[in-house]
C-alpha cells in the first residue's frame, strides 16, 4: 500500500493540490453568491474558511508521522502549510469586511476582550513568518537549523487554531472536540524528537 501510494505521490504535481485546495473556497464563494449558505451566510463563509485552514493544517503535520509509515508525502507538506495559511487570511478577512464592517474601533475592542478572538489572531500572527519563509530560497538564507526552529511555530499556532474553533461555539462539540484531538494528537507524537532535538542541541 505504502508504496502505490509513494509512487502516486511522484507522479502528481503539487501544482494539483493547490488547485484542488482551491476548490472548498470556490464552493463556499458561489454558494455564498446563490445564498445557499443557510440564515446567516456571513458566519457561514467565516465558519467554513476557518474551518478548512485548520483542516490543512492539520493535515501538514500528518506528514511526518507518515514517513515513519514509509509514506513519503514531504513533497505536499509546504502547500498544506500555505493552503491553511490562506483559508486562515480569508477567514479573518470574512470577519474584519463581511462580519465587522471594518468599524476598527470594534474590532480593536473585541482584540483585547474576546479570549477567543485573542488567541485566533496570535495563531494567525505566528503563521505570517512561516508562510513569508515557505521558499526554498528561506531555506538557503536562515539556514536548515535555523529555518527548523522557526518553523516550529507551526505547533503553537494550529493548536491555538484548533482551541480558537473549540472556544467560537457557545457550547463544545463533538466536532470541535474531535479536531482539537487530532492536533493534540499530533504533537503529542513530536515530543520525543523535540525532546531528544534539544538535548542534542544543549
Amino acid at each position: 500500500m505504502s508504496d502505490w501510494l509513494n509512487a502516486t505521490a511522484r507522479r502528481v504535481p503539487t501544482a494539483v493540490l493547490y488547485l484542488a485546495g482551491a476548490l472548498p473556497a470556490i464552493w463556499l464563494l458561489v454558494a455564498a453568491l446563490r445564498d445557499n449558505l443557510g440564515p446567516d451566510p456571513v458566519k457561514a463563509l467565516e465558519h467554513g474558511f476557518g474551518l478548512w485552514s485548520l483542516r490543512f493544517l492539520l493535515a501538514s503535520l500528518c506528514v511526518t508521522p507518515l514517513m515513519r509509515l514509509r509514506i513519503r508525502l514531504l513533497k505536499f507538506r509546504r502547500a498544506l502549510g500555505l493552503l491553511g495559511f490562506g483559508y486562515a487570511v480569508l477567514h479573518v478577512a470574512t470577519w474584519l469586511m463581511l462580519d465587522m464592517g471594518l468599524r476598527w474601533g470594534q474590532i480593536a475592542d473585541d482584540l483585547t476582550r474576546r479570549p477567543y478572538i485573542i488567541l485566533g489572531a496570535v495563531a494567525l500572527v505566528l503563521l505570517i513568518p512561516l508562510a513569508a519563509t515557505s521558499s526554498n530560497g528561506a531555506i538557503r538564507r536562515l539556514g536548515a537549523a535555523s529555518w527548523n526552529r522557526l518553523h516550529r511555530l507551526a505547533y503553537p499556532a494550529i493548536l491555538g487554531g484548533a482551541i480558537h474553533f473549540v472556544m467560537i461555539g457557545k457550547v463544545w462539540t463533538g466536532e470541535s472536540l474531535a479536531y482539537l484531538a487530532i492536533a493534540l494528537g499530533l504533537l503529542a507524537l513530536r515530543l520525543p524528537r523535540l525532546f531528544i532535538g534539544e538535548r542534542i542541541a544543549g
